[in-house]
């Protein structure tokens, strides 16, 4: 039996998240055991891990760190609390933060106090790009690597130069979409000949069944309900959303538009739902291990995204048949046709707005978009096939 490593930063609300849980859903336990690392034991989908996946206990080192300076002081570790201001300090460095990623400035003070990891593994699996792929490179011994890029690498934005020397060691590397690995390879060109695609994991049985289930709206609204699901970060587009919804409420529309999500812009997003007066209007949900009762419930899905890996939720969106409307974002290419499954729009407030009262306007579109999405197959439950394959692909080149 193959022994399997799975690392990523934690089980919060998020797209890689989730699509790791898919995964490890319908993951073969008979032929492989699988342990899990998370650098935080918190998360909205940590209760919902299959029982056969172990969880590794987080590193000492972290775990210390998340004490805080105060923690680290009392307990006299001093070259502790040397790395953590050191690094609190450098994130904050125009220099620093102009020339590299947020992780990556973060890894050059983590690595010089984190632990390497007990063990021996078959095969380690880095399941997002920053953190867990510098973690499997420099402090996991396993016979084969592998990791995953689900974000638009050029856009995140990393700096290639210093990823270089990791996705170098890696055996495999794989993106979730055409588009993501056609970046990816052209900022890392060392990894072309090893990267491949492999979808984000969707099951429309498991989505139809949870959205079926209790829970959803606890409003007794009765207009329109317009759902987006993401983190609450400037990538995912939340002010033209609420320049869009404020046109749609000033020009009469009966709307409510709810936010599933959580994120360092809360804050900010709040004051601004205040200073439009949307109080009523845009709603924040907060987040839910079970997401699809609200998707099965709102009446429109807007993905307003400056840039997405993959688009998850659109494509549960469309399991649910909701009509959806997106921004241009590069990757939504590959979910949606305009005018056909869903609309695209251009990555403006104004756009996002004349997208909306267009669906809401003409029942014809809408009852068109109902009707193609009812007939597309949108399972990817087989992508786990070429999972398999890269983990048992070692043992042939060996044997």
């Amino acid at each position: 039996m193959k022994t399997i490593l799975f690392v990523i930063d934690s089980l919060h609300s998020g797209g890689a998240e989730k699509s790791l849980l898919s995964l490890l859903t319908l993951f073969d336990y008979e032929n492989y055991k699988v342990d899990l690392l998370l650098f935080s034991q918190k998360g909205l989908y940590l209760p919902l891990l299959p029982k056969e996946v172990n969880v590794l206990e987080v590193p000492p080192f972290l775990q210390r760190q998340s004490g805080g300076l105060k923690s680290l002081i009392t307990a006299r570790r001093f070259k502790d609390l040397y790395l953590s201001v050191g690094r609190s300090i450098s994130l904050r460095l125009p220099a620093q933060t102009k020339r590299l990623h947020s992780a990556q400035i973060s890894w050059k003070w983590l690595s010089k106090g984190i632990e390497p990891l007990d063990g021996h593994y078959d095969v380690a699996i880095a399941y997002s790009q920053g953190t867990p792929t510098y973690f499997v490179t420099e402090k996991v011994k396993a016979d084969q690597k592998m990791c995953w890029v689900n974000t638009d690498y050029k856009m995140a934005p990393y700096n290639n130069e210093f990823d270089t020397k990791f996705y170098g060691q890696f055996d495999h590397v794989v993106a979730v979409s055409d588009y993501n690995k056609d970046v990816f390879t052209e900022e890392m060109p060392i990894a072309k000949e090893k990267t491949s695609v492999v979808y984000d994991i969707v099951s429309p049985g498991l989505i139809v069944s949870m959205s079926e289930q209790e829970g959803g709206f606890q409003d007794d609204f009765d207009g329109v309900r317009v759902l987006t699901i993401g983190r609450l970060v400037e990538a995912k587009g939340y002010d033209l959303a609420l320049e869009a919804c404020s046109k749609l409420i000033l020009e009469g529309f009966k709307l409510r538009w709810y936010v599933i999500g959580e994120g360092q812009l809360k804050e900010k997003l709040v004051k601004t739902v205040q200073s439009l007066h949307l109080e009523e209007n845009f709603i924040f949900l907060g987040t839910f291990q079970n997401p699809y009762v609200f998707i099965k419930q709102c009446d429109l899905y807007v993905q307003p995204s400056r840039f997405e890996g993959f688009g998850l939720a659109i494509a549960e969106a469309k399991i649910l048949q909701k009509p959806v409307i997106a921004t241009n974002f590069t990757v939504v290419h590959n979910q949606l046709i305009d005018g056909e499954n869903g609309l695209i729009v251009e990555m403006n407030a104004n756009a996002l707005y004349t997208g909306i009262k267009k669906l809401l306007s003409e029942q014809s579109l809408n009852d068109k978009i109902r009707s193609h999405l009812a007939k597309e197959e949108l399972g990817t439950e087989r992508e786990i096939e070429k999972v398999y394959a890269m983990i048992e692909s070692y043992s042939k080149t060996v044997s």
